[in-house]
């Protein structure tokens, strides 16, 4: 694990994002959820050596270790409600080959035209913008910044997230912000698998090649932490598609809450010395004069091996009447970017504003929510949750 030094490295440097200067710069139940209501997880403690299972679920040692030895493979009734979601760890399921190999997670792209252009309220659209590498190694420049693994029906599959503070627990937060279609497939599907978070991922930025055989402290140099309750909005399970951008887009984000998966007495927030603040109902898009979108781009021209970012400052997009605006950069960035945090200054200090979501199909700009009522609901709830443990 790092060392003292290192974590207080992490947490002085969280501010040297800001100087980057771009370059010409990518569980609910069965009845619907009320409009801006949350779905989560509601695991119980049970079962043996630090494994989860949720209520109604398979509580004995040898349904535990069908799931460990592959069960989790079946997805014939993809779990949809949230007394079925399960993420019990699996000890070194994810090993660093096995990291290396997944792939992004499935694009929610939408046409470069004409996207939301039939409302008044979306701006034109953004010039592309290329993004640049964020500066290595990251657990000294963007310690929070990290991968999220999981099994899908397709496959081990990655996204980006952040570690975010949690008012419950100052100083020791184990929250995770990131996109709703990373743990949920919406509308026509159900949660995702194995879901691990491992921040500063490829500390070094070494090729996708080398991966798999370097050595754990940098590949994961702070461990990987597993899900033990999510929540995401309730528009996105009963409207979100990954398929294609709609008005589910506009509510596509999520929280983890997370533990590390070789125990331990420390915080998520404590481990790697830093965490992000959310910045709930900010200044709608021209009130903000930049953000800077941070992730690990996973899909060509990209391999997910470096963490990258775009900068600029954002417009409207919206795409269904009624839907909250979302906010849109230019920006090359692809899949597995999504779930990553987008950054703005507050009172000089870096703040959460939004999450890449959609992208356009060519790759041109990127699009995240707007954190308002919705999202900081999902937030609280999760908070609330875990406030006296």
């Amino acid at each position: 694990m790092p060392s003292i030094r290192r974590s207080t490295a992490a947490a002085a440097a969280l501010a040297a994002l800001l100087a980057v200067t771009a370059t010409a710069c990518g569980p609910a139940d069965d009845k619907a959820a009320a409009p801006g209501s949350s779905a989560a997880a509601d695991n119980k403690e049970q079962g043996d050596g630090g494994l989860k299972l949720p209520k109604g679920m398979p509580t004995s040692i040898d349904d535990l270790k069908k799931w460990q030895d592959g069960g989790w493979r079946n997805w014939d009734e993809w779990a949809r409600k949230a007394q079925d979601f399960a993420n019990p760890i699996i000890k070194d399921h994810w090993k660093n080959d096995r990291l290396a190999k997944a792939k992004a997670a499935p694009e929610i792209g939408v046409k470069a035209t004409g996207a939301g252009s039939e409302f008044g309220a979306t701006d034109p659209e953004p010039r592309p913008v290329s993004a640049i590498q964020v500066a290595r190694p990251y657990h000294r420049n963007m310690a929070p910044v990290g991968k999220i693994f999981f099994d899908s029906p397709k496959g081990p599959m990655v996204c980006s997230g952040t570690v975010v503070q949690d008012p419950a627990h100052p100083g020791k937060s184990n929250l995770v912000w990131t996109a709703g279609h990373c743990v949920h497939s919406g509308k026509r599907g159900g949660w995702m698998r194995n879901i691990v978070f491992v921040p500063s991922y490829n500390d070094y930025g070494v090729p996708m090649s080398r991966v798999g055989s370097s050595p754990a402290q940098q590949a994961t140099p702070y461990g990987r932490f597993w899900a033990d309750w999510i929540t995401t909005s309730g528009e996105w399970i009963n409207m979100g598609s990954e398929e294609s951008g709609n008005g589910g887009s506009a509510y596509d984000f999520a929280v983890l809450h997370v533990k590390p998966e070789n125990g331990g007495g420390k915080s998520l927030q404590e481990t790697v010395g830093a965490a992000i603040p959310v910045w709930f109902n900010a200044p709608s898009a021209e009130g903000i004069n930049f953000v800077r979108a941070v992730g690990y781009p996973a899909a060509p021209p990209y391999d997910g091996a470096r963490m990258m970012a775009c900068q600029g400052r954002p417009g409207r997009l919206v795409m269904e009447q009624g839907t909250p605006a979302m906010d849109r950069i230019g920006c090359t960035m692809t899949g597995g970017t999504s779930g990553g945090g987008w950054f703005a200054e507050r009172g000089g200090k870096l703040t959460l504003v939004s999450n890449s979501s959609i992208s356009s199909n060519a790759h041109t700009w990127l699009a995240g929510p707007h954190l308002g009522p919705e999202a900081q609901r999902v937030f609280d709830g999760i908070s609330r949750k875990f406030a006296n443990q």
